[in-house]
């Protein structure tokens, strides 16, 4: 199999941890073996569930929208991101967007091909 092209289409799906997904490269998509690639729109003035993926790293670059990563066992840490910012998040590491007056778009890249299926949801949510 050569080089897959994937044109970006309207829509794109809810993801367990909050935010739409705009499909990009994945198991399902293209037959990734090792990895994916989203972007993932987050609404303003929300919070994302707290989640990690297990056994899986991931990596965000911030395209626009100041916001916070809340993250840690409870999620006790708390960093701003801007555009431009990139985060590493390690396989297991709790963690959920925060944003604010504004709307958010990420670019996000994972070990995980599938996705989803990596992402354990976390509760109680910190109020």
């Amino acid at each position: 199999m050569g080089c897959v092209i994937l044109r970006q289409e309207k829509g794109g799906y809810q993801g367990k941890q909050g935010g739409i997904f705009t499909e990009g490269v994945s198991a399902e998509s293209v037959g990734a073996k090792g990895l994916c690639l989203h972007v993932l729109h987050i609404p303003a003035n929300s919070k994302g569930e707290p989640h990690l993926h297990a056994g899986h790293e991931s990596a965000i670059y911030v395209v626009n929208g100041v916001h916070e990563i809340w993250h840690g066992e409870d999620l006790e840490n708390r960093d701003t991101l801007h555009p431009g910012d990139m985060v590493y998040v390690p396989a297991n590491m709790p963690h959920m967007p925060v944003t604010g007056d504004e709307p958010v778009t990420v670019v996000v890249a994972r070990t995980d091909p599938r996705e989803q299926e990596s992402v354990h949801l976390l509760s109680p949510r910190d109020p």
